[in-house]
């Protein structure tokens, strides 16, 4: 489906296109109009699901569920999208209110997406198991799970803006490295190591051997010939032997217990490549997360009743007394 078509279904180019709303939300491409879409159809997905929670009690309850379900997640990133926002800010992260906005929306989008997704299965047992606290249970965690997934999409988003380098402050670009100190010393025409025989040259490419001195002394002597001079060596001062051979110990020269190595002639070692470290948005987000949730329950609680006690007339708001969480290990206590 394409993003620019305006279409109520923007969900499935949500699940099928995540990448492309992810990149769309990256370079801050008509965001007005995707926002505006998700808005809508999160409004739309929510009224339904609520009907079905407020259908347990009776028909005026299903309309005033229908209209409060969609008010609690609204309210709830209204209280809770500036928090978000300062702390990008605080921590050098640049995103923008339209970009945060966005992210959020889509979290939600499919939390509502999926919520009403479950209301056959919610309807099923309405009509089957009309029992007032399984219904109220089955239906918190079919709201948990729905809003689970939902964060779960805000992560991966927050991770590819985090690739983008949008979550991290920028980073001045680091000096030139110093390579005097790591750049091997020229070594002259005639210059061999002082380890390496006059004879051990004698084929292209062939690796150095070290040999006595004395021992190619006796050899040439042993022939009756006058020993030829000594090649002219650089005295250890000049080539160092560990830059003759990439930053190691030449050969014959090993201490015990060296690990060998089969890196060519003159490669300097690798550089060990330092762990990435996760940006302290990443970290806040999930501080955020539980603030929302947090946020979220209570306000639930506020705006109650959703479900409606068949034992209790219609009320709009009912008194605000004990919390969201006790009430839910009363009602397990009671099954």
């Amino acid at each position: 489906m394409s993003g620019d078509r305006p279409s109520p279904l923007v969900i499935e180019r949500i699940l099928r296109d995540r990448q492309g709303i992810w990149q769309q939300i990256v370079a801050e491409r008509d965001l007005n109009a995707l926002t505006g879409r998700m808005l809508a159809s999160s409004a739309i997905a929510l009224a339904c699901y609520g009907a079905v929670l407020g259908a347990f009690h009776s028909p005026l309850m299903a309309l005033t569920s229908a209209l409060k379900l969609p008010l609690l997640f609204l309210v709830t990133l209204a209280i809770c999208l500036p928090t978000l926002y300062l702390f990008n800010l605080v921590f050098g992260a640049r995103l923008s209110v339209h970009q945060s906005l966005a992210l959020v929306m889509v979290a939600i989008t499919v939390t509502s997406m999926l919520a009403v997704a479950f209301a056959p299965i919610s309807l099923f047992f309405l009509i089957t198991a009309p029992d007032y606290g399984f219904f109220k249970l089955l239906n918190v965690a079919i709201l948990t799970l729905s809003a689970l997934v939902g964060l779960r999409f805000l992560t991966g988003g927050m991770q590819v803006l985090n690739d983008h380098g949008l979550l991290a402050p920028a980073v001045a670009a680091e000096a030139p490295a110093q390579v005097n100190a790591q750049t091997p010393a020229p070594v002259s025409a005639g210059a061999v190591p002082a380890t390496v025989a006059a004879g051990s040259t004698s084929s292209a490419g062939a690796e150095p051997v070290a040999v006595p001195a004395g021992a190619a002394a006796a050899g040439s002597g042993a022939n009756g010939a006058t020993p030829a001079a000594a090649p002219t060596v650089q005295t250890p001062a000049q080539v160092p032997a560990q830059a003759q051979w990439g930053g190691q110990p030449a050969p014959g020269t090993l201490p015990p217990g060296y690990p060998a190595t089969n890196r060519p002639w003159g490669t300097p070692p690798a550089r060990r490549s330092e762990p990435a470290q996760r940006p302290a948005s990443m970290t806040l987000l999930y501080i955020w997360i539980l603030l929302f949730g947090f946020v979220g329950t209570q306000l639930a609680w506020t705006l109650r009743p959703f479900f409606g006690d068949p034992g209790q007339d219609f009320a709009f708001f009912r008194s605000i007394d004990g919390n969201f969480y006790a009430e839910i290990l009363r009602t397990i206590a009671n099954l």
